[in-house]
C-alpha cells in the first residue's frame, strides 16, 4: 500500500496537475470527476463529497450525499494525457457520510465476497478474464476495419498497431498483459491480461475497457464491448478463468484425482453450474447479451462441464505435469459489457456456495453439445441458460444467493433497472418485423 506521502511525492515528481477519481455505477459504466493536485492530500484523508442521486443504481435524492475515497494502490498516470501537467487516476471506494462503506458500491460488493472467502480459509481468488471487443470506423455503425479471422496477421489485421499502442498504455497503467490477437469475427480483437487477485483484476478490467476506447479514439476509430454488434458473426465474450488458493497452494488441484481436481475444485465448479441460471443476468446483463448466447458461434448455453470441449459452459483446461498452480476452471458465458465487480462477486459467491454445501460434480461432457438433439440433451440432464434478459431476470429475482451477494440495496435496484430495460426492448417494432410481416399481413 502506497502511503499518502508517497503518492504526493509521485504527483510532484511527475508534474501531475489533475487527479481523476474513478468509480462505476451499477451497470459498470465508469464515472469520474477531477480534482487539482492541491486537493489531493485532503482527498486521501477525508475523501471527496459528491451527489450520488444522479448515478445509476445509487442513492435517492433525499439521501444523496456520498464520499469518494481514493484507494492509494490504484494511483496511475494516464498515458493518453499530456506528459506536462499530467493527469493521474485513482479508483475510489464509495462511502456514506461518516465513513461507513456504501452498500450500493459495486467495489464493496466484491470486497464483501472476498472477506467471506477469507473466512472460509482461502487467501486468493485468482481470475484471468479474456475480454473481446470490436473496432468500427465510428460509433454510428458497424463498418469494419478488416476482414481478418482468428489469429490472422497483417495485412488482414489492420488493427495490429492499435493493439500494440493499447498494450503499451496498459503496461504504463500497471496491467500485466499475456498476449493479444485477432479474434474470429472481422474486426474483432482480444488482449489478455495475466491472472491476478480479483479486486486488482476488476480494477484492471474497467481500466482496460477505457484504455482500448481511448487508444481507438486517438486513432480516429471506435472500439466497442457490445456483446453482439454484427448479425451472423461471433459475439464478444469474456471467458473467465478462476481458482482459489491457500497461500501459494492451489486449492483446486489434487494429484490422485483422475481429472486432477480436488474436492474443493469440484464443489466450486458444481456451485457455478447449479447457480449459473440465477447469476447470468449479471454475467451477461443486457438485452443484446442474449443475441450472443445462442447455440453455435462458440457461445456456451448448455450447463455442463468438460476438459477440452468448448461447447460446455465450464471448461477445465487439461492438466500438465509440473503445472499444478495452473489448475483452474473457465466459465464461458460472461461477456465484457457488464460490471466487473458484480460479475466476479457472483461467480465467487456461487462457487463458494458449492464449497460450503459440498455440492457434487457430475461427469464431464466431452461430446459436442451443439450436435445433440433436445431429446438427447434432456436424456443426459443437460439444461440451458436463460434465452433472454427477461427470462434471466425472472430467475435472478427469485435467487436468495444473488440477493445475499449483492445486498438488498443493489439487488433491488438491479432488478428494477433490468426489468425496465426488458420492457423497453419488448415493445419495440424492429426492422426484422417490418420486413417479415408488413408485406404479407
Amino acid at each position: 500500500m502506497l502511503s499518502k506521502e508517497e503518492i504526493l511525492k509521485l504527483v510532484q515528481d511527475n508534474d501531475v496537475e489533475f487527479i481523476r477519481l474513478w468509480f462505476t455505477d451499477i451497470n459498470g459504466i465508469l464515472k469520474s470527476f477531477s480534482i487539482g493536485k492541491d486537493e489531493l492530500e485532503g482527498a486521501l484523508t477525508d475523501g471527496m463529497g459528491f451527489d450520488g442521486s444522479s448515478i445509476t443504481g445509487f442513492q435517492d435524492i433525499e439521501e444523496s450525499d456520498m464520499i469518494a475515497m481514493p484507494d492509494p494502490n490504484t494511483f496511475a498516470i494516464l498515458p493518453w494525457r499530456p506528459e506536462q501537467k499530467a493527469v493521474a487516476r485513482m479508483i475510489c471506494d464509495i462511502l456514506q457520510p461518516g465513513g461507513k462503506p456504501y452498500e450500493g458500491d459495486p467495489r464493496y460488493v466484491l470486497k464483501r465476497q472476498l472477506a467471506k472467502m477469507k473466512k472460509l480459509g482461502f487467501d486468493h481468488f485468482y481470475v484471468g478474464p479474456e475480454l473481446e471487443y470490436f473496432y468500427f470506423k465510428s460509433s454510428s455503425g458497424t463498418e469494419i476495419l478488416d476482414e481478418g479471422g482468428y489469429f490472422d496477421l497483417t495485412p488482414l489485421d489492420m488493427a495490429s498497431n492499435l493493439r500494440r499502442d493499447t498494450i503499451f498504455a496498459m503496461r504504463k497503467l500497471g496491467i500485466r498483459v499475456e498476449y493479444s490477437h485477432h479474434e474470429v469475427a472481422p474486426s474483432q480483437h482480444e488482449i489478455d491480461m495475466r491472472y491476478d487477485d480479483a479486486l486488482k483484476m476488476a480494477d484492471d478490467m474497467v481500466t482496460y475497457r477505457l484504455t482500448v476506447k481511448e487508444i481507438a479514439s486517438a486513432n480516429g476509430v471506435y472500439a466497442t464491448f457490445m456483446p453482439k454488434p454484427i448479425f451472423g458473426q461471433n459475439g464478444s465474450g469474456m471467458h473467465c478463468h478462476q481458482s482459489l488458493f491457500k497461500g501459494k497452494t492451489n486449492a483446486f488441484y489434487e494429484k490422485a484425482d483422475k481429472y486432477h481436481l480436488s474436492k474443493i475444485g469440484k464443489a466450486y465448479i458444481a456451485g457455478i453450474l447449479k447457480h449459473a441460471p440465477e447469476i447470468v443476468s449479471i454475467l451477461a446483463p443486457w438485452v443484446n447479451s442474449y443475441k450472443r448466447l445462442v447455440p453455435g458461434y462458440e457461445a456456451p448455453v448448455y450447463i455442463a462441464w468438460s476438459r477440452r470441449n468448448r461447447s460446455a459452459l465450464v471448461r477445465v483446461p487439461m492438466y500438465q505435469p509440473g503445472k499444478e498452480a495452473a489448475t483452474r476452471m473457465e466459465l464461458r458465458c460472461p461477456d465484457p459489457s457488464g460490471n466487473p465487480y458484480l460479475q466476479l462477486a457472483v461467480m465467487l459467491s456461487a462457487g463458494l456456495r458449492g464449497v460450503e454445501e459440498e455440492y457434487k460434480l457430475g461427469d464431464p461432457m466431452e461430446l459436442n453439445l451443439y450436435h445433440l438433439t433436445d431429446e438427447e440433451r434432456a436424456e443426459r440432464g443437460i439444461k440451458s441458460l436463460p434465452a433472454s434478459l427477461g427470462e434471466a431476470i425472472h430467475k435472478t429475482e427469485k435467487s436468495e444467493l444473488v440477493r445475499e451477494t449483492l445486498g438488498d440495496h443493489t439487488f433491488e435496484r438491479f432488478i428494477e433497472l433490468k426489468k425496465k430495460e426488458w420492457d423497453e426492448f419488448r415493445i419495440q417494432v424492429t426492422e426484422y418485423e417490418l420486413k417479415k410481416y408488413l408485406p404479407i399481413l
